[in-house]
């Protein structure tokens, strides 16, 4: 039997979230990763890097997230927290790969 984290539901709350108020910025790396895949020889070193940008920002901006409420826990909680979240993040957002730290 699985057992489910204490901490899945607000996870997956967190996330929502998250999902929401960057969607403008999740939407850039989308299409930025889209320009990259047809992107010439020539420009692809370009795209890469705006690519690589835009999902470092992304990223950051999750792992503010995970961090602040972390923060708030004590030490036994913080890390299965962030179990928690590295496995919702990896599962909705595995783009955004730095974030399933674990710490």
């Amino acid at each position: 039997m699985i057992r489910r984290s204490r901490f899945a539901e607000l996870v997956e709350r967190q996330l929502d979230l998250f999902e929401r108020e960057q969607a403008e910025l999740l939407d850039e790396c989308a299409t930025l990763e889209r320009a990259f895949a047809a992107a010439t020889r020539e420009s692809s070193e370009e795209r890469y890097g705006q690519l690589s940008e835009c999902l470092e920002d992304a990223t950051e901006a999750l792992e503010d997230l995970r961090d602040f409420y972390a923060a708030s826990l004590e030490e036994e909680a913080a890390r299965e927290y962030r179990r928690a979240f590295a496995r919702a993040a990896r599962r909705r957002l595995p783009q955004l790969s730095p974030a399933q730290d674990d710490h």
